[in-house]
């Protein structure tokens, strides 16, 4: 996946670091970002191709966030993962409702975390 961008928005850093270093090692760039205000402004000026959000976090949080990318022209298409520590049944349904892709809960499953984005930037790419 050389050359393909992913924004990661999670508020918790030693997610971020995680997330961000395993996704460099698979030849990713990885753009992070603590909150969804930030991670909307990211987004807009990068264009990445996937985005892993966390639900809850400060400024705005990732249902929110997924709102407004599904509204812009360029970003309306890059598929959104949401994992969130959120077991809720509504929760599940607004990330859904807001235009996620794929909804995860956490803890972190790096493997399937991997395969789900593979596959939405390969859906993507066929598009």
């Amino acid at each position: 996946m050389r050359n393909k961008k992913i924004l990661i928005v999670d508020d918790e850093l030693d997610i971020l670091e995680f997330l961000s270093y395993n996704f460099k090692r698979e030849g990713y760039e990885v753009i992070t970002s603590l909150n969804g205000k930030e991670g909307l402004l990211k987004a807009e000026r990068i264009i990445p191709d996937a985005i892993i959000a966390d639900i809850r976090m400060p400024e705005m949080d990732g249902i929110e966030m997924c709102r407004r990318i599904r509204k812009a022209i360029m970003l309306k298409d890059i598929p959104v993962l949401f994992l969130t520590a959120d077991d809720d049944e509504y929760i599940a349904l607004s990330a859904h409702h807001s235009g996620g892709t794929q909804y995860l809960n956490k803890p972190i499953r790096l493997n399937l975390i991997s395969s789900m984005i593979k596959e939405m930037i390969h859906e993507q790419m066929d598009d």
